[in-house]
Protein backbone atom coordinates (compact mmCIF):
# COMPACT_ATOMS: atom_id res chain seq x y z
CA UNK A 1 0.00 0.00 0.00
CA UNK A 2 2.69 2.70 1.01
CA UNK A 3 4.31 1.93 -2.49
CA UNK A 4 1.19 2.31 -4.35
CA UNK A 5 1.10 5.77 -2.81
CA UNK A 6 4.78 6.62 -3.51
CA UNK A 7 3.99 5.36 -7.16
CA UNK A 8 0.84 7.75 -7.55
CA UNK A 9 2.69 10.77 -6.09
CA UNK A 10 5.67 10.30 -8.30
CA UNK A 11 2.95 9.88 -11.26
CA UNK A 12 1.60 13.56 -10.63
CA UNK A 13 4.74 14.68 -10.07
CA UNK A 14 6.01 12.98 -13.47
CA UNK A 15 2.51 14.75 -15.19
CA UNK A 16 3.49 17.96 -13.80
CA UNK A 17 6.55 17.78 -14.79
CA UNK A 18 5.81 17.05 -18.67
CA UNK A 19 2.98 19.51 -18.54
CA UNK A 20 5.34 22.24 -17.84
CA UNK A 21 7.47 21.32 -20.40
CA UNK A 22 4.52 21.24 -22.92
CA UNK A 23 3.75 24.88 -21.48
CA UNK A 24 0.43 23.93 -19.70
CA UNK A 25 1.99 25.29 -16.45
CA UNK A 26 1.21 28.80 -17.38
CA UNK A 27 -1.96 30.63 -16.34
CA UNK A 28 -4.45 30.59 -19.54
CA UNK A 29 -5.51 34.35 -20.26
CA UNK A 30 -9.47 33.52 -20.87
CA UNK A 31 -11.94 31.27 -21.96
CA UNK A 32 -13.85 31.50 -24.93
CA UNK A 33 -17.42 30.65 -24.77
CA UNK A 34 -19.38 28.28 -27.90
CA UNK A 35 -21.46 32.03 -28.26
CA UNK A 36 -17.74 33.89 -28.59
CA UNK A 37 -18.01 35.78 -25.97
CA UNK A 38 -14.62 35.79 -23.78
CA UNK A 39 -14.30 35.99 -20.46
CA UNK A 40 -10.65 37.30 -19.56
CA UNK A 41 -8.70 36.19 -16.24
CA UNK A 42 -8.83 36.48 -13.74
CA UNK A 43 -12.40 36.98 -13.16
CA UNK A 44 -15.00 37.54 -10.58
CA UNK A 45 -18.43 34.76 -10.77
CA UNK A 46 -21.42 36.18 -8.35
CA UNK A 47 -23.18 33.85 -6.65
CA UNK A 48 -27.08 34.02 -6.83
CA UNK A 49 -28.65 31.43 -4.80
CA UNK A 50 -32.04 30.83 -5.66
CA UNK A 51 -32.78 29.03 -2.39
CA UNK A 52 -34.19 29.15 0.42
CA UNK A 53 -31.82 27.84 3.18
CA UNK A 54 -27.91 28.60 1.78
CA UNK A 55 -25.53 29.09 3.83
CA UNK A 56 -25.06 32.52 3.25
CA UNK A 57 -27.81 34.19 1.63
CA UNK A 58 -30.98 31.66 1.81
CA UNK A 59 -33.88 33.29 1.22
CA UNK A 60 -33.10 36.51 0.19
CA UNK A 61 -32.89 35.92 -3.89
CA UNK A 62 -36.04 33.20 -3.70
CA UNK A 63 -38.23 35.59 -5.13
CA UNK A 64 -37.78 36.04 -9.08
CA UNK A 65 -37.46 39.88 -8.95
CA UNK A 66 -35.41 40.05 -6.51
CA UNK A 67 -33.18 37.65 -7.57
CA UNK A 68 -32.92 39.23 -10.87
CA UNK A 69 -32.27 42.70 -9.26
CA UNK A 70 -29.40 41.54 -7.16
CA UNK A 71 -27.80 39.68 -10.74
CA UNK A 72 -28.28 42.92 -12.41
CA UNK A 73 -26.34 44.50 -8.99
CA UNK A 74 -23.52 42.37 -9.08
CA UNK A 75 -23.13 43.30 -12.86
CA UNK A 76 -22.80 46.41 -12.46
CA UNK A 77 -20.54 45.78 -9.35
CA UNK A 78 -17.92 43.92 -11.94
CA UNK A 79 -19.10 40.52 -12.20
CA UNK A 80 -17.81 39.01 -14.95
CA UNK A 81 -20.60 36.00 -14.82
CA UNK A 82 -23.34 34.93 -12.67
CA UNK A 83 -23.88 31.76 -11.25
CA UNK A 84 -27.62 30.56 -10.62
CA UNK A 85 -28.02 27.61 -8.23
CA UNK A 86 -31.58 25.64 -6.77
CA UNK A 87 -30.04 23.69 -4.37
CA UNK A 88 -28.44 24.23 -1.57
CA UNK A 89 -25.30 22.64 -0.58
CA UNK A 90 -24.31 24.12 2.61
CA UNK A 91 -22.20 21.58 5.31
CA UNK A 92 -24.37 21.24 8.18
CA UNK A 93 -28.37 21.15 7.40
CA UNK A 94 -28.66 20.86 3.16
CA UNK A 95 -31.49 18.79 2.07
CA UNK A 96 -31.45 17.05 -1.59
CA UNK A 97 -34.57 18.32 -3.28
CA UNK A 98 -36.65 16.78 -6.06
CA UNK A 99 -35.40 18.12 -9.80
CA UNK A 100 -38.98 19.93 -10.25
CA UNK A 101 -38.34 21.70 -6.91
CA UNK A 102 -35.17 23.27 -8.54
CA UNK A 103 -36.42 23.57 -11.92
CA UNK A 104 -39.43 25.81 -10.01
CA UNK A 105 -36.85 27.73 -8.20
CA UNK A 106 -34.37 28.82 -11.52
CA UNK A 107 -36.85 28.54 -14.51
CA UNK A 108 -38.52 32.04 -13.48
CA UNK A 109 -34.80 34.27 -12.91
CA UNK A 110 -33.39 32.53 -15.89
CA UNK A 111 -36.20 33.68 -18.29
CA UNK A 112 -35.97 36.86 -16.59
CA UNK A 113 -32.26 36.81 -17.03
CA UNK A 114 -32.16 35.78 -20.68
CA UNK A 115 -32.96 39.23 -21.45
CA UNK A 116 -31.24 41.74 -19.44
CA UNK A 117 -28.04 39.82 -18.27
CA UNK A 118 -25.41 41.04 -20.33
CA UNK A 119 -22.61 39.02 -18.64
CA UNK A 120 -22.35 34.98 -19.06
CA UNK A 121 -25.04 33.03 -17.03
CA UNK A 122 -23.52 29.94 -14.94
CA UNK A 123 -25.72 27.26 -13.82
CA UNK A 124 -25.27 25.77 -10.53
CA UNK A 125 -26.24 21.97 -10.89
CA UNK A 126 -25.78 18.20 -10.50
CA UNK A 127 -28.58 17.68 -12.55
CA UNK A 128 -28.50 17.36 -16.61
CA UNK A 129 -32.45 18.26 -16.85
CA UNK A 130 -31.87 21.37 -15.09
CA UNK A 131 -28.71 21.98 -17.20
CA UNK A 132 -30.44 21.62 -20.47
CA UNK A 133 -33.27 24.12 -19.07
CA UNK A 134 -30.56 26.55 -18.27
CA UNK A 135 -28.95 26.53 -21.55
CA UNK A 136 -31.83 27.00 -23.44
CA UNK A 137 -32.61 30.10 -21.34
CA UNK A 138 -29.08 30.96 -22.39
CA UNK A 139 -26.47 29.49 -20.09
CA UNK A 140 -23.03 29.02 -20.72
CA UNK A 141 -21.58 27.35 -18.50
CA UNK A 142 -22.05 24.12 -16.09
CA UNK A 143 -20.76 24.30 -13.00
CA UNK A 144 -21.49 20.76 -11.34
CA UNK A 145 -20.19 20.10 -7.98
CA UNK A 146 -20.12 16.37 -8.38
CA UNK A 147 -17.56 16.96 -11.65
CA UNK A 148 -20.12 15.41 -13.97
CA UNK A 149 -20.37 12.01 -11.59
CA UNK A 150 -24.00 13.02 -10.50
CA UNK A 151 -25.71 12.38 -13.77
CA UNK A 152 -24.72 10.49 -16.41
CA UNK A 153 -26.28 12.68 -19.05
CA UNK A 154 -24.33 15.60 -17.38
CA UNK A 155 -21.01 14.75 -19.61
CA UNK A 156 -23.00 14.42 -23.21
CA UNK A 157 -24.78 17.61 -22.60
CA UNK A 158 -21.68 19.35 -21.81
CA UNK A 159 -20.12 18.03 -25.34
CA UNK A 160 -23.07 18.71 -26.88
CA UNK A 161 -24.04 21.77 -26.52
CA UNK A 162 -20.39 23.15 -26.18
CA UNK A 163 -20.52 24.46 -22.53
CA UNK A 164 -17.55 25.32 -20.49
CA UNK A 165 -18.20 23.36 -17.25
CA UNK A 166 -16.30 23.54 -13.79
CA UNK A 167 -15.43 20.82 -12.47
CA UNK A 168 -15.60 20.67 -8.61
CA UNK A 169 -14.13 18.16 -5.70
CA UNK A 170 -16.32 16.84 -3.13
CA UNK A 171 -17.35 13.23 -1.94
CA UNK A 172 -20.66 12.33 -0.58
CA UNK A 173 -23.75 14.78 -1.27
CA UNK A 174 -24.83 18.10 -0.82
CA UNK A 175 -26.33 17.30 2.49
CA UNK A 176 -23.51 15.19 4.02
CA UNK A 177 -20.35 15.75 2.69
CA UNK A 178 -18.88 16.79 5.46
CA UNK A 179 -18.69 13.32 6.65
CA UNK A 180 -16.16 12.14 4.43
CA UNK A 181 -13.28 15.13 5.28
CA UNK A 182 -10.85 12.51 5.25
CA UNK A 183 -7.44 12.60 3.65
CA UNK A 184 -3.93 11.34 3.98
CA UNK A 185 -2.44 13.86 1.76
CA UNK A 186 -5.46 16.05 0.50
CA UNK A 187 -3.68 18.01 -2.32
CA UNK A 188 -2.58 15.05 -3.48
CA UNK A 189 -6.27 13.60 -3.58
CA UNK A 190 -7.77 16.59 -4.83
CA UNK A 191 -4.72 17.11 -7.73
CA UNK A 192 -5.53 13.37 -8.90
CA UNK A 193 -9.64 13.49 -8.66
CA UNK A 194 -9.20 16.40 -10.40
CA UNK A 195 -7.00 15.47 -12.79
CA UNK A 196 -9.00 12.32 -13.59
CA UNK A 197 -12.45 14.22 -13.93
CA UNK A 198 -10.96 16.62 -16.76
CA UNK A 199 -9.55 13.81 -18.60
CA UNK A 200 -13.09 12.10 -18.71
CA UNK A 201 -14.47 15.05 -19.49
CA UNK A 202 -12.29 15.26 -22.63
CA UNK A 203 -12.89 11.70 -23.38
CA UNK A 204 -16.67 12.53 -23.17
CA UNK A 205 -16.47 15.48 -26.03
CA UNK A 206 -15.99 18.39 -23.97
CA UNK A 207 -13.20 20.51 -24.83
CA UNK A 208 -9.94 20.90 -23.03
CA UNK A 209 -10.56 24.90 -23.75
CA UNK A 210 -13.53 24.99 -21.65
CA UNK A 211 -12.65 22.92 -18.63
CA UNK A 212 -12.25 24.43 -15.43
CA UNK A 213 -11.46 23.01 -12.32
CA UNK A 214 -12.55 23.84 -8.57
CA UNK A 215 -10.62 22.38 -5.12
CA UNK A 216 -13.90 22.41 -3.83
CA UNK A 217 -13.08 24.63 -0.91
CA UNK A 218 -15.69 23.76 2.32
CA UNK A 219 -16.94 20.50 0.29
CA UNK A 220 -15.62 17.41 2.53
CA UNK A 221 -12.96 19.68 3.77
CA UNK A 222 -12.12 21.19 7.55
CA UNK A 223 -10.62 24.02 7.66
CA UNK A 224 -7.24 22.73 7.90
CA UNK A 225 -7.88 20.89 4.48
CA UNK A 226 -8.95 24.24 2.94
CA UNK A 227 -6.11 26.12 3.84
CA UNK A 228 -3.78 23.72 3.19
CA UNK A 229 -5.70 23.56 -0.69
CA UNK A 230 -5.46 27.09 -0.96
CA UNK A 231 -1.57 27.20 -0.32
CA UNK A 232 -1.24 24.31 -2.72
CA UNK A 233 -2.99 26.58 -5.29
CA UNK A 234 0.36 26.45 -8.10
CA UNK A 235 0.05 22.64 -7.91
CA UNK A 236 -3.72 22.70 -9.09
CA UNK A 237 -2.45 25.35 -11.98
CA UNK A 238 0.55 22.94 -13.22
CA UNK A 239 -2.72 20.76 -14.54
CA UNK A 240 -3.03 23.49 -17.57
CA UNK A 241 -6.84 24.19 -16.87
CA UNK A 242 -8.14 27.65 -15.49
CA UNK A 243 -8.64 27.18 -11.67
CA UNK A 244 -11.94 28.82 -9.45
CA UNK A 245 -11.64 29.59 -6.06
CA UNK A 246 -14.95 29.42 -4.08
CA UNK A 247 -13.98 30.72 -0.46
CA UNK A 248 -16.59 33.27 -0.13
CA UNK A 249 -18.26 33.55 3.01
CA UNK A 250 -17.19 30.15 4.54
CA UNK A 251 -17.39 29.21 7.99
CA UNK A 252 -13.20 28.66 7.82
CA UNK A 253 -13.16 32.26 6.90
CA UNK A 254 -15.06 33.71 9.74
CA UNK A 255 -13.10 31.86 12.35
CA UNK A 256 -9.71 32.80 11.14
CA UNK A 257 -10.95 36.58 10.11
CA UNK A 258 -13.38 37.17 13.11
CA UNK A 259 -17.20 37.48 13.85
CA UNK A 260 -19.04 40.05 12.24
CA UNK A 261 -20.02 41.09 8.20
CA UNK A 262 -17.02 43.35 8.04
CA UNK A 263 -14.51 40.61 8.97
CA UNK A 264 -16.37 38.05 7.20
CA UNK A 265 -16.38 40.15 4.19
CA UNK A 266 -12.49 40.85 4.59
CA UNK A 267 -11.18 37.66 5.18
CA UNK A 268 -12.88 36.62 2.23
CA UNK A 269 -11.23 39.15 0.21
CA UNK A 270 -7.71 38.15 1.59
CA UNK A 271 -8.68 34.74 0.61
CA UNK A 272 -9.62 35.89 -2.66
CA UNK A 273 -6.25 38.09 -3.52
CA UNK A 274 -4.11 35.38 -2.21
CA UNK A 275 -5.96 33.03 -4.59
CA UNK A 276 -4.95 35.03 -7.84
CA UNK A 277 -1.74 36.02 -7.07
CA UNK A 278 -1.60 31.95 -6.50
CA UNK A 279 -2.36 31.86 -9.91
CA UNK A 280 -6.37 31.20 -9.51
CA UNK A 281 -8.16 32.10 -12.76
CA UNK A 282 -11.96 32.51 -11.05
CA UNK A 283 -12.68 33.26 -7.49
CA UNK A 284 -16.67 32.70 -7.03
CA UNK A 285 -18.22 35.44 -4.75
CA UNK A 286 -21.03 36.87 -2.34
CA UNK A 287 -19.96 40.19 -2.20
CA UNK A 288 -18.56 41.68 -5.70
CA UNK A 289 -17.45 45.12 -5.08
CA UNK A 290 -14.57 43.44 -2.45
CA UNK A 291 -13.94 40.80 -4.94
CA UNK A 292 -13.33 43.10 -7.79
CA UNK A 293 -10.96 45.43 -5.94
CA UNK A 294 -8.88 42.25 -4.41
CA UNK A 295 -8.50 40.66 -7.92
CA UNK A 296 -7.63 44.16 -9.32
CA UNK A 297 -4.40 44.44 -6.37
CA UNK A 298 -3.26 40.88 -6.42
CA UNK A 299 -3.36 40.65 -10.50
CA UNK A 300 -1.55 43.94 -10.68
CA UNK A 301 1.09 43.16 -7.80
CA UNK A 302 1.45 39.64 -9.63
CA UNK A 303 2.02 41.10 -13.10
CA UNK A 304 -0.75 38.95 -14.64
CA UNK A 305 -1.65 40.62 -17.92
CA UNK A 306 -5.27 40.71 -17.69
CA UNK A 307 -7.65 43.88 -18.21
CA UNK A 308 -7.20 45.19 -14.84
CA UNK A 309 -3.38 46.23 -15.50
CA UNK A 310 -2.94 49.63 -14.70
CA UNK A 311 -0.98 52.04 -17.34
CA UNK A 312 -0.29 54.84 -15.71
Amino acid sequence: MRLSRIQSKSSINDRASRKRAAGFDSTPASLKLADGRVIKFPAVMGVLNVTPDSFSDGGKYLDPDRAVEHALAMEAAGADMIDVGGESSRPVGAVEIPVEVELERIAPVLARLGKRLRVPISIDTRQAQIARVAIESGAAIINDITALEHDREMAPLAARTKCAVVLMHMRGGPGNHIEFARYRDVVREVVEYLDRRARFAVTAGVARSRIIIDPGIGFAKTGQHNLKLLAALPNLCTLGYPVMVGASRKSFVARISGAGEANLEFGTAAANALAIAAGASIVRVHDVGAAVAAVRMAAAMAGRDQRFRHNA
